[in-house]
């Protein structure tokens, strides 16, 4: 039996796809949804992306998308301590397959400046963050690990009262060793939130989130609950290691 209490169960909707193509079809969907919604009642979108290989195929759609990219505001959940122009960064990686093509003000591309190291790239961006109200929508991924943006096992998810929007991470459990995330807590002001859930690897976190053990996504609690899109083969159970000699 599922060990979710029931505010768990309230707060977190499973929503299984057939495979990362339906996946894909289905975030973007709900994406451009969510933004019409925001600009038709207030004039702008608010969006956190997530990093990762899991959303790029969902950016380089968004390309040829129709909507009012005038609109739009784009904030990142988290960033690697990289030069500037690294591939492996996630604005670079958004940049390239999305930004470039569509007519987003420059000014509303809120990038993390992760080449000033993790303190300093933390404390520029809770600064801008200062002024901004919830966001309209926070896109997340899951690691095989539990954690979501860069906030890991073992580390500081920012979710006591007073936390900062922005974290500095040091030792990262995967490189680079330095980045910067936003908290749990500034993750939580968001009118929805969506996580993004694909690959065979992410099964066993997928099983723990489920079980309610205490993983770094599950920190993640809007009062408006979150989505998890997610590969329907990921919610079986997982197997039970054979027993040899019995």
């Amino acid at each position: 039996m599922n060990k979710m209490t029931l505010i768990d169960v309230e707060l977190c909707r499973w929503h299984a796809v057939s495979d990362a193509h339906e996946l894909q079809r289905a975030a973007i969907s709900a994406l451009l949804d969510s933004a019409a919604l925001a600009i038709q009642e207030r004039g702008q979108f608010h969006i956190v992306l997530a990093g990762g290989n899991t959303p790029r195929e969902i950016y380089h759609s968004l390309s040829t998308a129709e909507t009012d990219w005038s609109a739009w505001h784009i904030y990142f959940g988290d960033e690697r301590c990289l030069p500037q122009f690294d591939p492996a960064r996630n604005s670079r990686m958004a940049q390239e397959v999305w930004f470039n093509n569509v007519p987003i003000p420059a000014l509303q591309l809120h990038v993390i400046a992760g080449e000033l190291g993790a303190n300093e790239a933390a404390r520029q961006y809770a600064a801008m963050l200062r002024a901004v109200g919830d966001f309209d929508l926070v896109l997340l991924g899951l690691g095989e690990d539990g954690h979501t943006a860069s906030l890991f096992p073992g580390h500081d998810w920012g979710t006591a009262p007073g936390s900062w929007d922005a974290l500095a991470v040091f030792d990262a459990p995967k490189p680079p060793p330095q980045r910067v995330s936003l908290s749990a807590a500034r993750l939580c002001r968001t009118r929805q939130a969506i996580f993004l859930v694909s690959g065979e690897s992410k099964h066993t976190a997928v099983a723990n989130w489920r079980a309610g053990k205490n993983i770094p996504a599950r920190a993640i609690r809007p009062e408006a609950g979150v989505d998890v899109l997610v590969e329907s083969a990921l919610l079986a159970p997982l197997a039970l290691p054979d027993k040899q000699g019995e």
